[in-house]
């Protein structure tokens, strides 16, 4: 009886084991897969999906905001719960009828929550666009990506701006999404933290300015899950750039910018590729006052091609550190 309970254990580990690195390799291969469709056919502006919930969302605020937090907790629950439920369950049934199946809805779900091209477009149109000295383009473009006023901004404010929205999408749009894909099961990871995402700046936005407290939940919740991957992004920017100047941006600079998990990336990423951000704008006919990040040379065009190249090694840093961790677990077993 020792015996059987024993080889019983011993094939409960190995299994266990074994679940751990085919579903380490399965997230890995989805996110490879997701990237590379992306490149092949970029979703853009055209993401249906995310349009529709946007209209879900605008469905719950009209019907169920009456000022209080916990209407606020409750759009939020049936905004973000149901819809990461539903793509948990269709991952767990195909699971059972075939991994490839769970591969294929995977990489679904990831390829319309993630958007590394909804910002490395952008920036490249920019980008084109100051190197061809086209500036009232660049300033157009820049205004329909960021949503702010760019009629007075001069090439370098053009590029400032540039950099940090990019940065913040990159992290948005493929970082954040990343992380929680790896970690929760199954696709459910992305498309909670996107959905929390969409109704952070929707919701939780406002309840920043305006103190409504119908976002106050939104606004916490997210903060609480960006915590980690913030930081971890952040690190990737200093290991994949210079590391010294990130740090130092990252420990004295980040915590006087307003959104201070904005900071931190910001500040890392300016660090990193030997540039500065922040600093005032000019908008709406005056001057908008920035604290400075960074340290190095004023940004310009060439700058924003560096950023990319910053946002896409820190991808493959991320890409590595999956893989590594997959042969780790492989080795164990053996």
């Amino acid at each position: 009886m020792l015996r059987v309970s024993t080889l019983c254990a011993i094939v409960a580990i190995l299994f266990y084991f074994l679940q751990k690195v085919f579903s380490l390799a399965m997230t890995l291969l989805a996110i490879i897969l997701a990237l590379a469709l992306e490149q092949i056919h970029p979703l853009g502006n055209r993401n249906r999906v995310l349009l529709v919930f946007t209209r879900y969302a605008n469905y719950l605020e009209r019907h169920l905001n009456a000022g209080r937090n916990r209407h606020g907790v409750l759009a939020w629950c049936l905004a973000v719960l149901p819809l990461a439920g539903f793509v948990w369950l269709i991952h767990g049934l195909l699971y059972k009828v075939t991994p490839a199946l769970a591969l294929i809805w995977d990489v679904a779900v990831l390829y319309l929550t993630m958007g590394f091209r909804h910002f490395s477009s952008a920036l490249t149109e920019i980008s084109v666009a100051l190197a061809e000295n086209r500036v009232v383009d660049a300033r157009l473009a820049l205004a329909r990506w960021s949503g702010q006023p760019t009629s007075e901004l001069e090439v370098n404010e053009i590029s400032r701006l540039t950099i940090e929205q990019g940065v913040i999408d990159s992290y948005r749009h493929v970082f954040g999404t990343m992380f929680w894909f790896a970690v929760l099961p199954g696709p459910a990871g992305a498309v909670m933290y996107r959905m929390s995402n969409m109704l952070y700046q929707k919701w939780g936005g406002r309840e920043e300015v305006l103190g409504e407290a119908f976002g106050r939940f939104a606004r916490r919740f997210h903060e609480a899950i960006d915590w980690l991957p913030v930081r971890l992004t952040s690190a990737s920017f200093a290991v994949m750039g210079d590391f010294e100047d990130a740090v130092f941006c990252w420990r004295s600079q980040a915590i006087a910018w307003g959104h201070y998990a904005y900071g931190i990336l910001l500040a890392s990423a300016a660090g990193a590729i030997g540039v500065k951000l922040g600093d005032p704008l000019r908008q709406d006919y005056t001057v908008k006052y920035r604290p400075e990040l960074g340290v190095g040379d004023e940004a310009d065009p060439d700058y924003l091609r560096r950023a990319v190249g910053l946002v896409w090694r820190s991808v493959v840093l991320w890409l590595a550190v999956i893989l590594l961790l997959t042969l780790v677990q492989w080795l164990s077993l053996s």
